[in-house]
């Protein structure tokens, strides 16, 4: 693809921990990590828990400061939706005023223009206007998460960073969010990365997959392909796992 296709290219991302006060050790925790993630694409990134998946996606997004190796962005505003819908929410704001906030920092909207776009973004994820007044502890799981992807939206980003956004949720509430992030890339044409221990879960919704065992990317590839031929044997045991 060429290069306006490209979202985001990572290469040769290293990233290390410091740990104790005194000695201020370094260890080592990501290593020569390189992919492309192109637009309207979905990439998958598995790992069993402690691979290096979420510390990967806040390096994305700048959030480790230890770091060697280049991260370009060619979009604006990247976004991440985290596993435990309930712990990303503010208890004390409603629907609408989470969704309002980043606008109002943003600070470029009137009121009206604010109120139109939260309400319109409520309704893309599949929640009506009775939800904007409601508080988190008024909401289900599935909703608490549907809330959680419209403040990602309401920025309008390119790209989506979702750290096992389902895991927490049952099957059947897991199957609707899934749905709902595919026909939100078909529609607005944005990018994820997704990140799951779950290899089914994974076939089902990405384009692409990586595999990440101990900080570093094992195997990369299209999902038909690696399932239908995993090279690496930590692929292999994860499909084992899996079935």
């Amino acid at each position: 693809m060429v290069e306006k296709d490209k979202v985001l290219e990572v290469e040769n991302l290293n990233v290390w921990y410091r740990s104790g006060a005194l000695t201020k050790q370094r260890t080592h925790v990501l290593h020569d990590v390189s992919f492309t993630l192109h637009r309207g694409e979905i990439l998958g990134l598995v790992g069993e828990s402690g691979s290096g998946k979420s510390t990967l996606a806040r390096a994305i997004l700048g959030m480790e400061k230890d770091i060697s190796g280049t991260v370009r962005h060619y979009t604006k505003r990247p976004q991440m939706v985290f596993q435990d819908p309930a712990g990303s929410l503010n208890p004390s704001f409603t629907a609408g005023r989470a969704l309002s906030e980043p606008l109002l920092i943003y600070g470029k909207y009137d009121k009206k223009e604010i109120e139109r776009r939260v309400r319109e973004t409520l309704k893309m994820v599949g929640l009506d206007d009775e939800h904007y007044d409601r508080y988190p502890h008024e909401l289900s799981g599935g909703q608490k998460q549907r809330l959680c992807i419209a403040i990602a939206l309401i920025q309008k980003p390119g790209l989506i960073i979702a750290d096992e956004p389902v895991s927490a949720l049952d099957v059947t509430i897991q199957a609707q969010i899934l749905q709902l992030i595919a026909q939100l890339e078909k529609e607005l044409g944005i990018s994820y990365l997704f990140i799951s221990h779950d290899l089914n879960v994974v076939y089902q919704l990405c384009d692409r997959c990586l595999v990440m065992k101990d900080g570093y990317i094992v195997e990369q590839g299209d999902v038909e392909t690696l399932y239908d031929n995993p090279q690496h044997p930590y692929t292999k045991e994860l499909l084992r796992a899996a079935e």
